[in-house]
């Protein structure tokens, strides 16, 4: 069970890291639209890899989530922002799996 909850941060921590790479590559270049294309793709691979090492319900829940409209018309910050609507939930998860569980006596 200890090694299932540490597959799974490892795989959990490894998303959050091509997030973060699909951010600072889209930043750099600018390109909102090929950004939010990678971000589908990878939400997508994610869910699935999620399903796999955590179990259902994480990967169901994190396919499940729908960023909010935005308004700024500002194609960056909301770009930036649908990034973080990702990465929260990843960074949460990472947390709990991160937590040792106690060991009764």
């Amino acid at each position: 069970m200890l090694s299932e909850m540490s597959k799974g941060l490892t795989v959990v921590r490894q998303q959050i890291a091509e997030l973060e790479t699909i951010e600072k590559q889209t930043l750099q270049d600018l390109n909102t639209v090929a950004g939010t294309e990678r971000l589908t793709k990878w939400k997508a691979h994610t869910a699935g890899l999620l399903t796999a090492s955590v179990g259902q319900q994480e990967g169901q829940a994190f396919a499940s989530i729908q960023p909010g409209p935005s308004f700024t018309h500002d194609l960056v910050e909301e770009f930036t922002d649908l990034v973080e609507c990702y990465r929260m939930p990843l960074n949460a998860l990472a947390k709990r799996l991160g937590q040792v569980p106690p060991t009764g006596s």
